[in-house]
């Protein structure tokens, strides 16, 4: 068996109030083999999804140390094969997200919203909070999602998962919520980089228009 075409992605939730700046790096990994069908021998290929790295930053520490710490996670991570940094722009402004720019390379910036529908705005991607924290749960009840038993934050991570709670709204629609007093950031960080990490193939024809590669 041969694995070929180790892709990284690297969530970043960066810190608004409350919370913590958290990092996740998930490891898309394409493992290729060869099995024996009665005579024939067949190619076939899976796709597995490993969370490498959990972090979750100090609180109010500054975005220059937090621009900082990515650029030396990402550089980690391209020991082994590229790394996309993939940040929620939802309320940190275009400053912020410049500024990682600049420190890391290529950043997407992600806008997460309220509504229904993924689509590509000027220069960022804007998902539904729904549609993120929906495909991290699919995933982990799938078990198509393995973490690393070293990631340092892995604890944390669970007791925020075990917080998350669902909420309907007066229109009928459903979100996501930390419980009170809980925090979200580790499981935003995660859904942002397995969200990115299936998506990749879709909204990679789209590089042009984005002007974020």
């Amino acid at each position: 068996m041969a694995m070929e075409e180790r892709r990284f992605y690297l969530g970043v939730d960066l810190a608004m109030w409350r919370d913590h700046t958290a990092l996740a790096v998930v490891e898309r990994r394409i493992e290729r083999f060869r099995g024996i069908e009665w005579v024939r021998s067949q190619e076939a290929e899976r796709v597995g999804y490993f969370v490498r790295h959990l972090e979750r930053l100090g609180l109010g520490i500054g975005y220059e140390r937090v621009v900082e710490r990515v650029r030396r996670v990402k550089a980690a991570a391209e020991k082994e094969g590229s790394c996309e940094v993939v940040v929620d722009a939802t309320g940190v402004g275009a400053a912020v997200v410049e500024m990682l720019r600049k420190g890391c390379g290529t950043v997407t910036a992600v806008v997460i919203t309220g509504g229904e529908k993924e689509r590509a705005g000027r220069d960022c991607l804007m998902a539904p909070k729904k549609d993120l924290l929906g495909e991290l749960t699919a995933m982990m009840e799938r078990r198509e999602l393995r973490i690393s038993v070293r990631a340092a934050d892995r604890r944390a991570l669970e007791k925020e998962l075990l917080g998350m709670k669902a909420v309907r709204s007066s229109a009928g629609r459903e979100r996501f919520e930390a419980t009170a007093g809980g925090h979200d950031d580790l499981v935003m960080a995660l859904a942002l980089a397995c969200w990115r990490a299936r998506r990749r193939k879709q909204w990679g024809q789209r590089r042009e228009d984005l002007g974020l590669w």
